[in-house]
C-alpha cells in the first residue's frame, strides 16, 4: 500500500575511514581526528569488518592513566581496564561487529542504533565486506522531505483507501512535517487506523485530525 520505504543505501557515506587490526592508538585517534568521526570499523583481509573501535573504547586510557583503582573497581570495569592498557585496534575494538545490511530500511537501522546506544553502523554486503558507514545523521535525513511530497503520499496511499466516498473533501496539509486531516468522512472509526497509516509514511513528524462525522440527519 504505502510507497517504497528509503533504505540504508540511500543514505549511507560511501566513503569511509577504516583502519587494520594492527593500527596503534595514536594512529586511531589521529585517523578519528582527521575524519571527524567518533567510531572506525576495524578490517581484515579484503575488507572483512572484524570489530569496530570508538572514542568510548579509548577513554579508559585517559581515564586511568594516573589513577590506582581499588579491588571494587578493577572487579567491576575489567574490560575497561583492559582497554586502558591495550595498545592496538585488535585489543581495543568491539567485537563482533553490530553492523547492518544496505538494503535495511532505515527504521531498521534506526532501532539497532537505539537499542545498542551507538552513533554509527558499519554497512556490509552479504559475506561481510565493508561497502559504508551509516550514522545517527542519515537516518535523520529522512525528516528533510518536502511537506507538499510528504502530502502527496498521504492523499495516495491512505485517504485515497480508507476514506473513499467522504461526505465533504478530506484535506491534507502538512506543515513542518506535522500531517493534518480535514473534513466529514462516513466512518470515524478509522481514524486510530490512519493515524497508524500516516505516521508510517517518511518524513511524518506528527499526525492531526480536524474529521468530523455524518450528522444524525445524515445518519437517518
Amino acid at each position: 500500500m504505502h510507497g517504497t520505504p528509503h533504505i540504508v543505501s540511500d543514505v549511507m557515506t560511501h566513503t569511509v575511514a577504516s583502519i587494520g587490526r594492527r593500527a596503534d592508538f595514536k594512529e586511531i585517534v589521529e585517523m578519528m581526528e582527521q575524519w571527524r568521526v567518533s567510531a572506525l570499523p576495524v578490517l581484515e583481509g579484503e575488507g572483512r569488518v572484524i570489530g569496530v573501535v570508538s572514542e568510548a573504547d579509548l577513554l579508559p586510557k585517559e581515564e586511568f592513566r594516573d589513577s590506582d583503582p581499588d579491588r571494587y573497581t578493577q572487579l567491576r570495569r575489567l574490560s575497561d581496564l583492559a582497554k586502558a592498557g591495550a595498545v592496538t585496534a585488535e585489543e581495543l575494538m568491539t567485537a563482533p561487529a553490530l553492523t547492518v545490511r544496505a538494503g535495511a530500511t532505515l527504521a531498521q537501522a534506526a532501532r539497532i542504533t537505539a537499542h545498542a546506544k551507538v552513533k554509527r553502523l558499519p554497512v556490509v554486503d552479504d559475506v561481510g565486506l565493508l561497502e559504508g558507514v551509516v550514522s545517527r545523521g542519515d537516518l535523520l535525513k529522512v525528516f528533510l522531505r518536502d511537506d507538499e511530497e510528504i502530502a502527496e503520499e498521504v492523499r495516495r496511499e491512505v485517504v485515497s483507501y480508507l476514506f473513499r466516498a467522504p461526505l465533504s473533501p478530506v484535506r491534507v496539509n502538512v506543515h513542518d512535517g506535522i500531517v493534518t486531516l480535514a473534513g466529514r468522512v462516513r466512518d470515524t472509526s478509522l481514524v486510530p487506523v490512519a493515524a497508524r497509516l500516516v505516521r508510517a509514511v517518511e518524513g511524518v513528524v506528527d499526525v492531526e485530525f480536524e474529521l468530523t462525522g455524518p450528522s444524525a440527519q445524515q445518519v437517518r
